[in-house]
């Protein structure tokens, strides 16, 4: 299961929300049984940060959430931060095509 959640936040409080978003996930997040991977991304204006994360199955994120060591870190990112979150199942994953040469 892919979890995309999108936060909007103020341009002066991006790098405050990364770092808050970092911290839970290499101190909590990555340790609990059944996460997959996760990647952070921040918008170039400075509004938002979009994190994409994989999990075995949904009852791990349910799990992930109902953790309390990961509380007060996610507590403090949303009281800066609006969060729209979206489940999805991947359906395809793409790379470049390996055969052709790269270009100069």
């Amino acid at each position: 299961m892919t979890v995309i959640n999108v936060f909007t936040v103020a341009p002066s409080q991006q790098a405050r929300l990364v770092d808050l978003l970092t911290q839970a996930t290499e101190s909590n997040i990555r340790h609990i049984p059944g996460f997959i991977g996760a990647a952070l991304h921040r918008s170039l204006d400075g509004g938002k940060v979009t994190m994409y994360a994989q999990w075995a199955t949904p009852e791990d994120y349910d799990r992930m959430r109902a953790r309390p060591d990961a509380s007060p870190i996610l507590a403090e990112a949303l009281s800066i931060a609006r969060f729209d979150p979206g489940f999805y199942e991947v359906t395809g994953v793409f790379r470049p095509d390996a055969s052709r040469p790269a270009e100069d």
